[in-house]
């Protein structure tokens, strides 16, 4: 796989209003996002997805529908990523847990909240998966087949 293209899972999830972001550490910068990361080997995506949002938010996390899936090139490391962004309930927390590496916390954040934070946000598709969210955009999670060989 070229190491320039980055194939990432991310949980663009609403409860009352207020969506579940992290607040992490990021190239010595403090930014935002949905519960997300890459997609390991041997795991499809839903595994990867439910694992992220685990790992960063201790809330655990039954995806429902895929929300979109985003082609995006940032300018600052020219990595394009792939992310297929899947949207859920959240079935339960573990406040004991401790938080992945380089996470500091989880916030609940309402749309206006986020926007707030707009010079914060890890890349525009935080946002950009919010409003699709908001707009009601939601795909089957059968769009996606996950094909293992035996």
């Amino acid at each position: 796989m070229n190491d320039r293209l980055h194939i990432t899972v991310a949980a663009a999830i609403e409860k009352d209003g207020h969506f579940l972001l992290v607040e992490e550490r990021s190239d010595d910068e403090i930014v935002f996002n949905q519960p997300a990361g890459h997609l390991e080997a041997g795991e499809s995506l839903i595994e990867a997805v439910v694992r992220e949002t685990q790992e960063e938010t201790a809330w655990h996390f039954q995806p429902t529908a895929i929300l979109g899936i985003y082609h995006w090139a940032s300018p600052k490391n020219q990595v394009t990523y792939l992310r297929f962004c899947f949207t859920g309930e959240c079935l339960g927390h573990d406040p004991h847990q401790t938080l992945d590496n380089g996470i500091i916390r989880a916030w609940w954040l309402t749309r206006n909240e986020v926007i707030a934070r707009t010079p914060q946000l890890r890349s525009p598709l935080v946002l950009r998966c919010i409003d699709d969210y908001l707009a009601g955009k939601r795909f089957p999670l059968a769009l996606y087949a996950d094909i293992t060989s035996a």
